[in-house]
């Protein structure tokens, strides 16, 4: 009961100041933990970040204030939170799809971002294979970009980037000489969203000379390196497109695994593993393809 009573006081604090500048560390005092841990629950188990919940409560009440007030769009964009009427109307066009001054007109259709609630119902029941692991530091090499995961906004996700990013792709699988396995690491968590990277696992002569064979094509790679630690490791089932399951797998560990584990997340990067074997023609093999969900956990505090 402490897990859900901790989460919906945040939420309720987040809520009663939404008009003032939210310190994160406070709302995580609410909720009973630390700032990272608290920001990486509400990420994956809503979809978004913190940020981006505040910034949409934010502009939804301001949409409702422009459409049944009559107070000064300079008004409204300082109370939550814009330094100027500029900022502010290209923010609530972007949400809403039309200028604050449009919004006063007569059958103007604006969003609605309602509050979180917390409700408590009846969940579990079903099986999870998981493991605890310590790994040791790693280094990987990939291409990245930084996510947003805005509410109002699903085009910007990792389907796409890597489709167009097809050439970066089949360059660290050749240097890796691995046509299984893929990485994707999610890093550097902040309130308006994350890097994400398509990530390789390269062998030593690789890394030893990759400036030099790459020449300026290295420029769009970087080395990251994982620290070792402790991990909360998931699998998906085994099937053709387990890529599509990551996400409901990760709302699982997190909602129904973590709270009653003694666990906490850990400030880490976040890992994905997909095993993707291959043999043209074999329904067998193509159907065998899996995913690991990497959680960076320790004992909680």
């Amino acid at each position: 009961m402490d897990w859900i009573t901790g989460i919906q006081r945040a939420i309720d604090y987040i809520e009663a100041h939404l008009t003032e500048e939210i310190d994160y560390e406070q709302v995580a005092r609410e909720s009973f933990s630390s700032s990272y841990h608290f920001q990486r629950v509400c990420s994956i188990l809503c979809g978004y970040t913190l940020g981006e919940y505040i910034r949409s409560r934010r502009l939804s009440l301001a949409g409702m204030e422009l459409a049944t007030g009559k107070a000064r769009v300079i008004d409204i964009a300082g109370k939550y939170g814009y330094d100027s009427p500029d900022s502010f109307s290209k923010a609530f066009q972007k949400f809403h799809g039309m200028t604050p001054s449009q919004a006063r007109g007569n059958g103007a259709m604006l969003k609605s971002f309602s509050r979180l609630s917390i409700k408590i119902t009846l969940e579990g029941g079903s099986m999870m294979n998981y493991r605890i692991e310590t790994k040791p530091q790693m280094l990987l090499t990939g291409y990245k970009k930084r996510f947003h995961g805005d509410p109002n906004d699903k085009q910007d996700q990792d389907h796409y980037f890597a489709c167009e990013n097809r050439l970066y792709q089949y360059i660290l699988e050749g240097m890796s000489r691995e046509h299984v396995i893929t990485y994707q690491v999610l890093t550097n968590f902040g309130p308006d969203g994350y890097d994400f990277y398509y990530a390789y696992s390269l062998p030593h002569w690789a890394l030893e000379d990759f400036d030099q064979d790459l020449g300026e094509m290295a420029q769009h790679f970087d080395h990251i390196s994982i620290p070792a630690g402790q991990y909360l490791i998931c699998e998906t089932e085994r099937c053709m497109f387990p890529t599509a399951l990551v996400d409901s797998l990760r709302r699982k560990a997190v909602s129904e695994w973590l709270p009653s584990s003694g666990y906490t997340l850990r400030d880490a990067p976040e890992i994905g593993v997909i095993h993707w074997p291959f043999e043209d023609g074999n329904e067998e093999v193509n159907h065998s393809h899996y995913c690991e969900v990497w959680l960076p956990i320790q004992k909680g505090i």
